[in-house]
């Protein structure tokens, strides 16, 4: 029951993040509901991600700029529900970007640019004869 549960309430925010996406807000946010009785019902949590989707107060399906307003202040992200006013404040950590490197140390920095001076520019100068 429980495995009929989850995937239940995974089809439920699927179908809801389709209806938000058609402009559909009131039905999204029935799929939203429904999910969270389901949750409740079988004694399923819902996964986090799911959890940052709705309104805890009024089971709202959260999108950005109609039914959530974010902030992003001292490190903590503020999320205001335009429907209720209910407000989560959670830690916010900073993205990582993919193929970021970390920076250089000196040493490093130092010996590219020395690799850098003495590359193929520096081989290829004419001799003065």
């Amino acid at each position: 029951m429980v495995r009929i549960a989850r995937e239940r309430i995974d089809d439920l925010f699927g179908l809801a993040a389709q209806r938000a996406d058609l402009r559909d807000l009131a039905h999204a946010d029935r799929y939203v509901r429904l999910a969270r009785e389901i949750g409740r019902r079988y004694n399923v949590r819902l996964l986090r991600e799911y959890r940052e989707f709705y309104c805890r107060g009024c089971s709202s399906y959260w999108v950005e700029g109609r039914t959530v307003r974010t902030r992003v202040r001292s490190g903590r992200r503020i999320r205001t529900c335009l429907v209720c006013g209910r407000i989560r404040r959670a830690r916010h950590a900073a993205p990582e970007t993919p193929g970021a490197r970390a920076p250089l140390g000196r040493s490093e920095a130092a010996s590219d640019r020395d690799e850098a001076l003495s590359g193929p520019a520096a081989i290829s100068r004419p001799t003065g004869s």
